[in-house]
């Protein structure tokens, strides 16, 4: 497998076209993005606007119409060892143990689990012991916890988070943020997450992308200027509310997609 670690993600002018009974619809079109090794961006814009389409054709589960993905010197074509990905469901198999589940990725590629990396995992996002459990048996937050597990345990350098937490409670969603926060500053994993809650990509992001209206394109991008790590009460504050609105209001009121990608820091 050639070396992906420390190369950035690219997308270049990303379009995709689904033919359906009733007509083609355009859900994405000449998107671009740069993302650097270690840069954790959150996506957000309205319902409808191609970012799903956008996660699953950088995971390589969706083929562009045209354009191209790059991790490094290497086409994203198909899914890759390097790329990791949240559901918003945790698609945990019922009949399958807590341990069992995370084993499966690496059952249907024929390697091995690392033993020793799974328990590390287990224990860091406050599983240890649940291995034996059946998915019935766990909270929707603890679901999501093996989730993150069975992403990361096969080391990727790309994490791609498609709107984990949205069932979760609003208790249990800001726990799972900072669980989140606090992996990647250990990590430092690249992370691309979508998620319609702005709240949660203005706490978790260093930039949030935002997409206008179908096609899908990228609107606006809006450097995130909070020092980490963040704490919970960050969320209580003028600055945090007021960059959200902002945020909301741009979606609401949708930007012009941007020719060239030019960006517009918190405080322009």
């Amino acid at each position: 497998m050639q070396q992906t670690m420390g190369k950035a993600l690219n997308v270049r002018g990303a379009t995709k076209t689904y033919r359906t009974q009733s007509g083609e619809v355009h859900a994405l079109k000449d998107v671009d993005l740069t993302v650097r090794q270690g840069e954790f961006i959150a996506v957000v814009g309205p319902s409808g606007c191609g970012k799903t389409t956008l996660l699953w054709s950088i995971a390589g589960l969706h083929r562009l119409t045209s354009g191209a993905i790059a991790l490094g010197e290497e086409w994203i074509t198909g899914p890759h060892p390097s790329i990791g990905m949240m559901f918003q469901e945790a698609n945990l198999l019922p009949w399958r143990t807590v341990r069992k589940n995370i084993d499966l990725p690496f059952e249907i590629r024929g390697h091995r689990p690392e033993e020793a990396r799974i328990q590390t995992l287990l224990q860091r996002v406050g599983l240890d012991g649940f291995g034996d459990k059946m998915p019935r048996e766990l909270s929707g937050g603890m679901q999501q916890r093996a989730s993150i597990v069975r992403a990361l345990a096969s080391d990727p350098s790309v994490l791609l988070m498609d709107e984990p937490f949205g069932a979760l409670d609003a208790f249990t969603r800001d726990e799972m943020n900072k669980l989140v926060e606090e992996i990647w500053l250990e990590a430092r994993k690249t992370v691309i997450l979508i998620t319609h809650s702005i709240a949660e990509a203005v706490f978790l992001a260093d930039k949030v992308y935002i997409m206008s209206a179908r096609p899908g394109r990228i609107a606006r991008v809006v450097d995130i200027p909070f020092p980490r790590p963040r704490s919970l009460d960050l969320m209580e504050t003028r600055e945090f509310f007021d960059l959200v609105n902002r945020i909301k209001h741009d979606i609401q009121h949708q930007p012009a997609a941007l020719p060239a990608m030019a960006r517009s820091g918190a405080t322009s």
